[in-house]
Parts: structure tokens; sequence; C-alpha cells
């Protein structure tokens, strides 16, 4: 008994020690930060960033560039809470584009783990920009069979559309043209939405439906729906 407590307090010791020679991705006693690598553990401490806007806000803070914003109450069905204006993730320029601290996280994991290294992959070049159509819009859902009286998750800032990506060498990829290229560009997109499933709870595509042939659709809210 004594012999597995003493196993018990070294390793909870070894967690806590600061020159724990465990890499932080790995370590449970280390919040997240954007930067570390990807582990079995990363899942778990992002939703965990994502539990308060206080370290939603200090995770976001080492790799992204944003103002933070006062929280905008249009009704009850239409606001922005943990509102911020964000302009850049992982390096890659945005549009400023007011948001949820909740979307600006996922992004910035998606851009730094997996756009980044897939544009240096295909291309040899640094992503530069990330295009979109915005994510605030207080209105209902919209359908292939038309209007619907459910309210978008873009009524709460809790989706952004993504329309396409620049890169170092000037290589620029829009969905609406390059979804179905065979080369590159469609690589690069294809890679992006499978990837995008990784880090937003639904990712749909131009695969979905015409609706969205001209971007990603990408929530932080959802079951996982990936199309």
């Amino acid at each position: 008994m004594f012999i597995v407590f003493g196993l018990f307090w070294g390793g909870y010791q070894a967690l806590y020690h600061p020159d724990t020679p465990l890499p932080r991705g790995w370590n449970p006693t280390v919040p997240l930060a954007i930067n570390d690598d990807v582990t079995p553990l990363t899942t778990w401490k992002l939703e965990r960033a994502l539990a308060t806007p206080q370290a939603c806000f200090a995770t976001l803070d080492t790799a992204a560039q944003f103002a933070q914003l006062p929280d905008l109450e249009t009704s009850e069905s239409c606001h922005i809470r943990e509102r911020l204006d964000l302009s850049g993730v992982a390096g890659a320029r945005i549009d400023p584009v007011e948001t949820r601290c909740a979307i600006a996280l996922r992004m910035a994991m998606w851009a730094t783990h997996d756009l980044a290294p897939q544009a240096k992959d295909l291309f040899g070049a640094e992503l530069t920009g990330i295009d979109h159509i915005g994510s605030y819009n207080c209105r209902r859902i919209r359908t292939a069979s038309g209007a619907s009286n459910r309210w978008s998750t873009h009524a709460t800032a809790d989706a952004i559309d993504i329309t396409g990506f620049q890169l170092s060498d000037g290589t620029r990829m829009r969905l609406i043209n390059d979804w179905d290229d065979g080369g590159p560009k469609g690589e690069f997109l294809r890679r992006a939405r499978d990837s995008a499933c990784t880090w937003f709870r639904v990712t749909l595509s131009p695969d979905y439906n015409h609706l969205h042939a001209d971007h990603f659709h990408l929530q932080s809210k959802g079951w996982g729906l990936c199309r």
C-alpha cells in the first residue's frame, strides 16, 4: 500500500514540478496553448479553455490578433457574447470579423495545426490569408427546401463562413472555383474541410448542398456533422 501511494505521489509531483520532463501537450495539469503539440489530451484541453470567457481569451491571446469587445445583445435570439474583433490567426490575415471567442479559438487551432502545415506540404508556401463572408448575422436557418423557423447559429456568432485562402507565393484558392480542381488547390481545400472537422462541432462544405457551394460553414456548437 505504501509503495502504491509512493508511486502515485511521485507521479503527482512530477506533473506539477516546474522542471517536469512531461511535454506540455501531454500534461493534463497544464492549460491549452495553441502552439502545443496535438495529443489525445488536446480536445479535452480545448473544451476546458472554452468553458469560461477568461480561459478562452487567455488562450487565444498567444496566437491570434483580436480586440476584445463588449457583448452585443440585440435580442434573446440574436447576440454576440464573449465578443471580439478577429483580424488574424497563426500569422494569417483575416478581414476583421466580429465573432465569439469560441469561433476564434477553434480557427486558431485549425490554422496552426492543419492549414499552415498543409500549405507548406502542398505548395511550399506560408498561409497568409483566410477569406470569409462573416460570422454574426441575425437570421433564421436557410435550407435547401426553403426558409426555416429555427434560428441560425450565425444569429449568436457561433458559426463562421470561410470562402478561400491565400498563400505567400501568390496562390489564391476559392471554394466556388477550386473545390473540384484535380490539382493541389482542390487537394488543399479537401484537406482543409477534413481537418476542420477535428476542431469544429459542425463542418459543411460544397459536398453538403448547393447553399454551401462557395464556403465552409463552421460551427462551434452541434453534434459532429462533417460533410
